[in-house]
């Protein structure tokens, strides 16, 4: 496997005031092609700060982040978006879909900011990305006409029309019930079979059991990185739990 990311001596400081607030504090950290990483940590550790600069969508104070072999400090601000666009895709808590407008359109926005313009039928594209999380019948429905795993689907359809190496997700589960969670981690881990390198962030500890290593922060470091030798398989859970409801109903 193939490094792509690799990070430095991050830091990321913010001013509040006469407060200086010190949110990451010389992260190093390297993550592998294919891999799929559960970042956790409580409120203020600085898991959601570092998954913005992964994202690009915020400047290190100081330190390197290097992605795909680019060191990101060389590159022009203005580029980022291109960047973004290209390799990675985003699935957040709130979803983030545009209401009065249907899943299909949804996916396919992403499509129109792409300047490469690498899919000549973004249309095609959208349907297919909907196809892939089984949504092929909820095409035309709009976010409000869906229940939250299904928008959440709709999300996860919309980060990956452009074909991105890694997908970042933050709480996607958040906003989610037990086995819609479960069903979502289970797209995830079928996502990254395929070869798509997966990195979310949660403060769930069951949720963070599907991933393949589990990076836990405190006071903007890390403080515990380790690999999980026996991962939760989340289709055999969806099994196990519908076993026991008709177990119940009978």
């Amino acid at each position: 496997m193939s490094v792509v990311i690799h990070l430095k001596q991050l830091t990321k400081n913010y001013r509040m005031g006469d407060v200086e607030v010190h949110a990451l504090r010389g992260i190093n950290m390297t993550v592998q092609n294919e891999e799929f990483i559960a970042i956790m940590g409580a409120s203020g550790s600085g898991k959601s700060t570092l998954m913005n600069l992964l994202g690009c969508l915020d400047h290190p104070t100081s330190g390197e982040y290097y992605l795909d072999g680019i060191n990101m400090n060389e590159i022009n601000p203005g580029k980022f978006a291109d960047i973004r666009n290209r390799k990675l895709g985003f699935v957040f808590q709130g979803f983030n879909l545009l209401a009065r407008t249907s899943a299909l359109e949804n996916v396919e926005l992403p499509l129109f900011y792409d300047r490469t313009q690498r899919y000549k039928e973004p249309r095609k594209r959208a349907m297919e990305a909907l196809e892939h999380v089984g949504l092929k019948d909820r095409m035309d429905h709009e976010p409000n006409q869906l229940s939250g795993g299904q928008q959440q689907r709709v999300a996860i359809a919309r980060a990956l029309v452009n074909n991105p190496a890694i997908i970042l997700a933050d709480e996607p589960t958040g906003n989610l019930d037990s086995i819609t969670s479960i069903e979502v981690m289970a797209l995830f881990q079928e996502l990254n079979d395929q070869g798509i390198t997966i990195i979310i962030v949660t403060h769930e500890h069951d949720i963070s059991e599907y991933a393949k290593r589990i990076i836990e922060m405190r006071d903007g470091t890390i403080v515990q990185d380790k690999l999980i030798s026996n991962r939760r398989n989340a289709r055999e859970d969806l099994k196990k739990m519908s076993r026991r409801t008709e177990l119940v109903l009978t």
